[in-house]
């Protein structure tokens, strides 16, 4: 999966990156101007799940993946991808997730000092990064209090609320020129975690246009985070909200922090919603899903529960292979099949039927092979268990209406333009393209 941000950057279908219904894997796209940045991504393991057959949250969809009562998960799949930022001078390389649903970017600050709450599992697995450590840096240093990023993340609608809890003087306040750094902040994650820390700017690097090229972006503003709830990694924010970038210098006009940033005059493009509950989400039109050949037509202003089940149910009608239902029982997942395998080949998925999603502005993507049934294992004589990465909401789900996660968007070039407010698709080979830019996949 490629993502492209020209200045750059929903479901009433929301386009999420690490959500578990749909997985994905490390991809990247070839950049299209000059000003491209590139970011290699590496799929982040997950240590455990929760224990019922299904959890939700509003940005993240969690699935239980017990399979012999423990708490063992099946595959990595929970936390998306990690990126590395080269943060400071000299670098500190510093590997975070990559997130479309929040818009800050924080790294853990103060190793070994770096409090991490209810992680004893990811520490058992070693999901615990590196730490920045700022006194190493001789580019570091506190934000303003005076800053936009200072005064958007303490949700202030009066800009001298956090130079007054800076302690600054009201002479100071009137003429604007307390230097006071911004008052220490706690942020928060629909799943339930949740980081306190202080704003920081210093330099990041990262790849350039070109293999060897790195490009670099002073003053870029971020969370020094010191201590974290449930959340063991750094967080790149990539959301639609006020924080996303962290940059203070204009970006270029054709590009941003990205995996991929430029344009191809044969993408094509459906218009970016707006949803005044979930402003920092990224919302798109869904006007139908294909399955095969039978088409399904729902409103755009919301994806029912019904054409879920449209979904699955022709699917069931037009699949005749056996279902496996005790993986659906031990996965939550609705439909698995145990679908022949020639040669032991897990990508045989001309054997399913294919699901077109159609957006606003007559924009259809067909998924590759492999986006939307999972081999589940390897297979055994000639058969592997496949799993739809499709996944219900419950009623009493928050968030919204539907989900177009990460699985889905596998070898697929996505590019939000946010100077339009439009998203485009159209299939890629990320890997090869990946390949081409010096970036490799880590296994």
């Amino acid at each position: 999966m490629a993502i492209a941000l020209n200045k750059i950057t929903k479901f009433l279908f929301f386009l999420l990156l690490n959500s578990l219904v749909f997985y994905s894997i490390q991809s990247l796209a070839s950049p299209r101007n000059p000003d491209s940045l590139v970011l290699g991504l590496t799929p982040a393991s997950t240590a455990s799940f929760p224990t019922g057959p299904k959890a939700s949250t509003s940005s993240r969809k969690i699935v239980s993946l017990d399979l012999s009562g423990e708490k063992k998960p099946l595959m990595e799949v929970r936390d998306g991808y990690l990126i590395s930022l080269n943060i400071g001078t000299p670098p500190q390389v510093i590997q975070v997730r990559m997130d479309t649903g929040s818009d800050l970017t924080w790294v853990p600050c103060g190793n070994p000092s770096f409090d991490c709450m209810e992680c004893d599992d990811y520490r058992n697995n070693k999901l615990i990064t590196a730490s920045f450590s700022p006194s190493y840096s001789s580019s570091s240093y506190r934000d303003s209090c005076a800053s936009p990023f200072c005064i958007d993340i303490h949700s202030s609608d009066n800009p001298l609320d956090p130079c007054t809890v800076a302690g600054c003087s009201l002479s100071t306040l009137v003429k604007a020129t307390c230097s006071r750094p911004c008052p220490s902040f706690a942020y928060t994650y629909g799943a339930g975690g949740a980081v306190t820390g202080l704003l920081a700017r210093d330099t990041l690097r990262v790849h350039g246009s070109s293999p060897g090229v790195t490009t670099e972006f002073p003053k870029f503003c971020f969370g020094c985070v010191g201590s974290s709830y449930k959340e063991p990694v750094g967080i790149a924010g990539f959301g639609r909200g006020t924080l996303s970038y962290g940059f203070t210098t204009r970006v270029p006009s054709k590009g941003l922090l990205a995996l991929l940033l430029g344009l191809q005059e044969e993408m094509h493009f459906t218009p970016l919603l707006n949803s005044p509950m979930y402003p920092n989400y990224y919302y798109i039109g869904l006007e139908a899903i294909t399955v095969g050949n039978v088409r399904a037509s729902r409103s755009a202003c919301k994806l029912e529960a019904s054409l879920t089940h449209w979904v699955l149910s022709i699917l069931q009608s037009t699949i005749n292979y056996p279902r496996d239902t005790g993986m659906e029982m031990k996965t939550g997942f609705d439909l698995c099949y145990k679908v022949p395998c020639p040669n032991n080949n897990t990508l045989a998925d001309d054997l399913l039927p294919s699901i077109t999603f159609h957006f606003l502005n007559n924009v259809s993507l067909v998924l590759p092979q492999g986006n939307h049934f999972y081999a589940m294992s390897a297979p055994s004589n000639s058969t592997v268990v496949k799993c739809l990465m499709f996944q219900s909401m419950d009623d009493g789900d928050d968030g919204p209406a539907g989900v177009f996660g990460s699985f889905q968007q596998q070898n697929v070039e996505v590019v939000y333009d946010l100077e339009k407010e439009r998203i485009g698709f159209q299939p890629m080979d990320c890997a090869s393209v990946a390949s081409s830019q010096g970036l490799h996949k880590i296994t």
